[in-house]
């Protein structure tokens, strides 16, 4: 397993000293520069990437402690670049990084191994992962429980568990994980823990309530909501019902913007 090393640069600018035409010397209070930050051998994944200048790219990866960062990957493109092997998706990563802006550097790449590879519809179900953390996370915001979420997604993809169970697990947790989506075992009117039988609606911003009859959100039944919460997809029910939840729920927090791997999945797979 060897580690492969991305050279980094940094420049120093030196500040002008002018002098005043009184003998008295004049002092002047300035900022102590920003620590640059350094981290080592942090797992995470590569979601995206795209070119950067001639030679490099800028790779979009999701980190255990760190979350969604971005970092520049000097001379990536070149032909003989080992990082154009290491720097793929869904390919478990040890990475390291140092910068203080927004794109770092990236310092090293190491693949650690681990996961199976994903193939046909699985990896079109990767994919679609992918571009819900991209759309949906802020940078430099750590989500260490959503980092196993997806780690766990990716395996049971590669192992040909059904995906719509899958991604319906993995959705769920995003929205909670991230902070938009709290607690659906319990009725946001009267506090009480949600009936099996009764018919609800999920609120985006607050949680489930009973359903009326002018509802035009989905509707599902108060069981659904708590074989979620059991990520329990046995019930057929709870399958069908669960898929438009989650599309009308995802459509809100992601503002209008349209997710293509989505629709990919909606028109090859019913997902």
């Amino acid at each position: 397993m060897a580690a492969l090393s991305a050279d980094s640069t940094s420049s120093v600018s030196a500040s002008d000293v002018r002098s005043a035409p009184e003998p008295v010397a004049k002092s002047s209070r300035r900022k102590p520069p920003e620590k640059e930050l350094r981290i080592a051998d942090q797992p995470g994944f590569v979601l995206h990437s795209y070119p950067y200048k001639e030679t490099s790219l800028i790779v979009d990866v999701f980190s255990r402690d760190h979350g969604r960062i971005a970092l520049v990957a000097k001379g990536a493109k070149r032909p003989h670049s080992q990082l154009r092997g290491v720097l793929q998706t869904f390919q478990p990563l040890s990475v390291s990084w140092s910068g203080k802006s927004e794109v770092r550097t990236l310092t090293k790449a190491e693949w650690v191994g681990g996961l199976l590879p994903l193939e046909k519809s699985a990896l079109l179900c990767g994919f679609y992962l992918n571009e819900l953390l991209v759309k949906l996370l802020a940078r430099d915001d750590p989500h260490p429980a959503l980092f196993n979420h997806y780690v766990s997604a990716l395996n049971h993809l590669a192992h040909d568990e059904p995906p719509a169970i899958v991604l319906r697990k993995f959705e769920r947790a995003l929205l909670r994980e991230s902070g938009v989506a709290g607690d659906w075992t319990r009725c946001t009117v009267s506090g009480t823990r949600v009936l099996a039988d009764q018919l609800y609606v999920v609120d985006p911003e607050s949680g489930p309530r009973p359903a009326r009859v002018a509802d035009t959100w989905p509707k599902v039944l108060g069981k659904t909501l708590q074989d979620m919460d059991n990520e329990d997809y046995a019930d057929a029910a709870t399958q069908t019902q669960s898929k438009f939840l989650m599309r009308f729920l995802l459509a809100h927090h992601l503002n209008g913007t349209t997710l293509n791997t989505r629709q990919i999945l909606i028109d090859l797979l019913q997902l």
